[in-house]
């Protein structure tokens, strides 16, 4: 049991050193950008408490670093931050496929369609077949369980199903991607993301009923203190 859990720490210790360069664009970007929101704000009269920008903070970092995780060919980042350990041929385009290559998976796509769509073909079992199956299986819902929390947290009428879309799309969307960079499309991670989105919204709604004060720091405020909810 200790080897397994160490296992586990060790990959997503690879998984997160593996979402640094797009977590650093995105912190440059942020900042970058926050004086245009701070006037924003002001002009319409309200305020940004610092509660609220951490969380829009960490949340930006989240979504630049599971872009990093996701829209990008396996391994790439990998030979970007230790490229001696591949051979001298290879370059950061070799992890991207070929047009040829690209036209070929669309052409199979009528075969592999009923595979992708059907969801857990194999039964839910086969996902704990072994280590690496469950590892990504509740790797899977644990990724998006900050996309529902954090897009629930410092938004305007936060709402169960407004955070469930939000994981919908955006599982959608990296499926979508990851089908033509060679990497795994299926319904299951589409289930299991969106899945993951719910529970995150739900560890928000239990704070908001168990500590409403706390919550409402990270909401915008009026300059005469009233509390604004967007």
């Amino acid at each position: 049991m200790i080897s397994v859990l160490r296992e586990a720490v060790d990959d997503i210790l690879r998984y997160c050193i593996q979402m640094i360069p797009c977590m650093a664009v995105a912190g440059i970007a942020f900042f970058l950008l926050r004086p245009l929101r701070m006037r924003r704000l002001n002009r319409l009269g309200w305020l940004s408490p610092w509660p609220r920008e951490l969380a829009l903070f960490v949340f930006i970092l989240f979504l630049a670093g599971l872009a990093g995780l996701t829209l990008f060919p396996s391994n790439l980042w990998s030979y970007v931050m230790q490229p001696n350990r591949y051979p001298e041929d290879v370059t950061f385009w070799s992890f991207y496929p070929t047009y040829p290559q690209i036209m070929e998976r669309i052409d199979q796509l009528p075969q592999e369609l009923p595979r992708i769509m059907t969801p857990f073909p194999y039964g839910l079992e086969w996902h704990f077949a072994s280590y690496w199956f469950a590892f990504l299986f509740f790797g899977n819902i644990c990724m998006f369980i900050p996309v529902g929390f954090f897009s629930a947290l410092p938004w305007r009428k936060a709402h169960w199903w407004k955070s469930l879309c939000v994981g919908f799309f955006l599982s959608f969307f990296i499926e979508f991607v990851q089908f033509f960079i060679n990497r795994g499309t299926d319904l299951d991670d589409l289930i299991l993301n969106t899945l993951g989105a719910l529970v995150g919204y739900w560890i928000y709604w239990l704070l908001r009923v168990l500590c409403p004060k706390q919550v409402s720091r990270f909401h915008c405020q009026s300059r005469e203190g009233e509390v604004y909810h967007g």
